[in-house]
């Protein structure tokens, strides 16, 4: 098995992190994966503002009323925005960048969490996305697709078993609707 399959197995979603800040090292090589991610025709539409003030996490937690409270222990906040006025991808670009951070500081045994913005609500007539524009000024037509929390793990949790894949959600050739799993049995 390869080094990058075993960083799949072992990347979890970590949302307890013990009190210590990212090395500036650290932070940068995390940042260096978003940069590197592809991106639809080379265009670049996402942009990431890296949060580490303890305050202004705390008020990046309230974006979601009790889902996103965790965060406040994260010694770095990512906020991943895409901007549809240069690529029509910019969701997709964005989340790629998202999931390259994540496996890059697995790499480096920092936890991490996606916190999903993009058409979840702060209030009745507030999405999470505009509170957070607000609130680190970022300019329209910028969307918050996502925050990524990171941290040094508090514990490590149990590796993904890849003896459990949903092998059903595969399909060869054509959608089918029985499960790829009584194919392979078959075999």
């Amino acid at each position: 098995m390869g080094n990058f399959q075993q960083l799949q197995i072992k990347r979890r979603s970590v949302r307890k992190y013990i009190k210590e800040q990212l090395k500036p090292e650290e932070t940068k090589k995390i940042l260096e994966a978003a940069l590197l991610s592809p991106t639809s025709k080379n265009k670049h539409s996402w942009s990431f503002i890296a949060v580490e003030d303890k305050e202004t996490i705390a008020k990046l937690a309230e974006c979601k009323p009790q889902s996103a409270s965790f965060i406040t222990e994260a010694p770095l906040v990512v906020v991943v925005a895409g901007d549809p006025l240069i690529s029509d991808a910019c969701i997709e670009d964005a989340s790629i960048a998202a999931i390259n951070m994540q496996l890059q500081a697995e790499e480096l045994n920092i936890g991490s969490c996606w916190i999903q913005v993009r058409n979840r609500s702060y209030s009745d007539n507030m999405t999470s996305g505009e509170y957070i524009n607000e609130l680190l000024d970022i300019p329209m037509p910028l969307e918050v697709i996502c925050m990524i929390a990171f941290g040094k793990k508090e514990a490590n949790r149990r590796p993904a078993d890849i003896n459990n894949l949903r092998w059903e959600k595969v399909h060869i050739g054509k959608y089918r609707l029985e499960s790829a799993s009584s194919e392979q049995e078959e075999k």
